[in-house]
């Protein structure tokens, strides 16, 4: 599959990579239809007093390697700078049989001058992405988190741009977004491109996505900016991150497998959930923080007749972010008030949750005051702000912090009786550098590399003391930090702002952790409150905020559930149930998320495919069967509307003469003849 020579063209799988001979190369997808990228690259430099430097070869040589990824070949490129100061280069280029059409990038630089070289920083994986026809030129997967909550799959027209941040957002965007996935996903009808790193840990890059006017490409790279610029003695070097670039057919969702496959190499391993993630939950958010015990219990009988399996007690119930003591409020008896409440839950046959955010506390907290220096603080000595609850941000590695929110832990699933924790807010995905002199000055972005290890310890506490308990993450509006993904056991739509959000965050949840649980969160945030069928096609766990037999006089929009909801509601929950599709395995590969029209999921479950298609923005005759054995007849049925529509044979192109105006729901089995 390589060629070993480098006076060759490395080539793996539809990856080819031709050197120019001056210090760049040419990167193509020798199964793409038209040329994938445009002039050629030198895959990254280091900028110095703000210019980019740029290097000639002047050497290269190639090696067998075997290490984590696997056997392979790795391309040892070595340069000097042919402006500004006298630097070497070093630039890697790795490709393993396990991982075709995949190149690792790396490189190291050294200051061959003498004196003192101060770097800006770097970027690695440099490409000009060449456009395809105009409406829209690409689509893209971006993992960046804003305070937008932006979709994370989205065209890109002719002008575009977005910095795909990975640290936390500046003071002018919301302090408490940020995170994600540091890839960045371009594709065309025929071919695309993924770039990202491959660090074990989170690190504050970005790779941003520049498509100016009238360009027929678009620039992506993967960009480390100093904080302060890392100054270089003579004779000193500085590495970049391990990154990536793949090329590939079809939309995301097969590259964002590959990385994740490939983060699996250097130890982020993707969770499995438990039985438990999977069932269905009503949450006692509809009743907003001023609930009261008399109407979360007194709606239980209802959620137990439906059938749900978990129940929820959401934000309202604690003194303050960051004291959890019960507010007397809602619990004058104190613990007994909750211990009664979970009882009740339990006595209705409910799994109970408890809504929690860890990591924040509100000024003048008696936690606070304990323990002044649990906090983050930035560069100007002032603690992090939390907008949402005006709360500051708690130091993951604190040994305070981290030793009173295990207790915590335990006494909300041992003393209270909770069998899970709904862990909220926006600010849960990542922290900003921490400068706090009590911690780790020397390090200020150690916080946020080893976020992921308090996530650890919170899912740790709870699985000793309760061996099945559930951790829902909600990092509303975020995009999950995928380092975050194997501490938990129920991702969640978080908050979307439409029903393509709930499809497109399942969809690249089941591509990165395909064994995790992804809950749909509550119906009424979907489409018209009731777009069932966009939690059903994707394999989601339902999820509601009802209110019954009334609504909370405080709360101003109504989540009352009338007859018609719950008609609604029960059709649902027993196909759900019938049909267990959040446990299904995602077919991949036979329609594009972006191009194809309309938007279709597949789902195969105990021998049958599930065909969900959504034709949103204008109706259709008739709808394409894909994946079908050619030759073999089919029994196709409505399954959400319980309609049979008869037989099909498959063919080269199997057409379903079924017109859909919204979303169709179909169950396709094989008649045994």
């Amino acid at each position: 599959m390589l060629l070993a020579a480098c006076a060759k063209a490395p080539v793996s799988g539809d990856l080819s990579v031709v050197p120019t001979g001056d210090g760049a190369f040419r990167i193509e997808d020798t199964a793409a239809a038209a040329p994938l990228t445009g002039d050629a690259t030198d895959l990254g430099s280091v900028s110095v007093a703000g210019e980019r430097v740029t290097f000639r070869t002047v050497s290269s040589e190639s090696r067998r390697v075997a290490d984590a990824f696997g056997r392979g070949i790795c391309f040892v490129y070595k340069g000097e700078s042919v402006d500004g100061p006298a630097l070497t280069r070093e630039l890697r280029l790795s490709f393993y049989d396990a991982f075709p059409s995949t190149m690792l990038v790396s490189a190291s630089y050294r200051n061959a001058s003498g004196e003192a070289v101060a770097v800006d920083g770097w970027s690695l994986c440099d490409l000009q992405v060449k456009a395809g026809a105009p409406d829209p030129c690409f689509w893209s997967f971006q993992g960046q988190s804003t305070s937008a909550r932006e979709d994370w799959i989205k065209p890109i027209d002719d002008a575009f741009y977005q910095r795909n941040f990975m640290g936390m957002n500046p003071a002018d965007d919301h302090v408490d977004y940020g995170g994600g996935v540091p890839v960045v996903c371009l594709w065309r009808r025929d071919a695309g491109v993924i770039i990202g790193h491959l660090e074990p840990t989170p690190q504050i890059v970005s790779l941003p996505v520049d498509k100016k006017p009238g360009n027929d490409y678009a620039e992506i790279s993967v960009v480390k900016e100093f904080d302060e610029p890392a100054v270089l003695a003579p004779g000193a070097s500085l590495d970049t991150y391990t990154c990536f670039v793949s090329v590939y057919s079809g939309d995301c969702f097969g590259a964002l497998r590959n990385y994740a496959q490939l983060l699996d190499k250097v130890g982020v391993k993707m969770p499995v959930s438990v039985p438990e993630a999977y069932e269905t939950a009503w949450c006692a958010w509809g009743y907003e923080r001023k609930f009261t015990i008399s109407e979360i219990v007194g709606t239980l009988p209802k959620v137990q007749e439906l059938g749900f399996k978990w129940a929820t007690l959401d934000d309202g119930f604690q003194i303050a972010e960051g004291d959890w003591d019960l507010t007397p409020e809602r619990f004058p008896n104190g613990d007994a008030d909750m211990k009664y409440m979970v009882d009740e839950f339990h006595k209705h046959g409910l799994k109970a949750e408890l809504w929690w955010t860890p990591l924040a506390a509100d000024p003048g907290t008696e936690f606070l005051r304990k323990y002044p220096d649990a906090l983050i603080l930035g560069k100007d000595g002032l603690p992090r702000k939390i907008e949402w609850w005006d709360s500051w941000f708690l130091s993951p590695l604190d040994e305070d912090v981290r030793r009173e929110q295990s207790a915590l832990v335990h006494k909300f699933i041992a003393d209270y009786g909770f069998d899970g924790l709904k862990l909220d807010g926006q600010h849960l995905n990542c922290v900003s550098p921490d400068y706090n002199p009590k911690h780790h000055p020397e390090d200020p972005e150690k916080d946020f590399r080893e976020l992921p290890g308090f996530y650890k310890l919170i899912h740790d506490t709870a699985r000793a003391v309760k061996s099945h308990s559930v951790i829902q993450y909600c990092p509303c509006g975020d995009c999950f930090s995928v380092y975050n993904l194997p501490y938990i056991d129920k991702a969640v739509s978080s908050d979307p702002t439409s029903s393509w959000q709930i499809r497109t965050k399942g969809y690249v949840l089941r591509a990165l952790a395909p064994q995790l649980a992804y809950y749909g969160d509550h119906i009424e945030l979907s489409d018209n409150e009731n777009d069932y069928p966009t939690q059903l096609g994707i394999g989601a766990v339902i999820g509601t905020k009802f209110t019954w037999p009334a609504d909370n006089p405080y709360v101003k929009h109504s989540y009352l559930l009338t007859p018609e909801k719950e008609a609604l509601l029960k059709n649902a929950l027993a196909i759900y149930e019938d049909k267990q599709l959040s446990r299904g395995e995602y077919v991949p590969g036979l329609y594009d998320i972006g191009f194809d029209y309309p938007e279709t999921h597949v789902l195969k479950q105990n021998g049958k495919l599930y065909y969900a298609f959504y034709a949103t923005a204008a109706p259709v005759s008739s709808v394409e069967l894909r994946g079908l054995e050619e030759g073999k007849t089919y029994r196709v049925e409505d399954y959400y509307n319980h309609r049979d529509l008869g037989t099909v044979t498959a063919s080269g192109k199997t057409v379903l003469e079924t017109p859909v105006d919204g979303s169709l729901l179909i169950e396709v089995s094989e008649v045994k003849l």
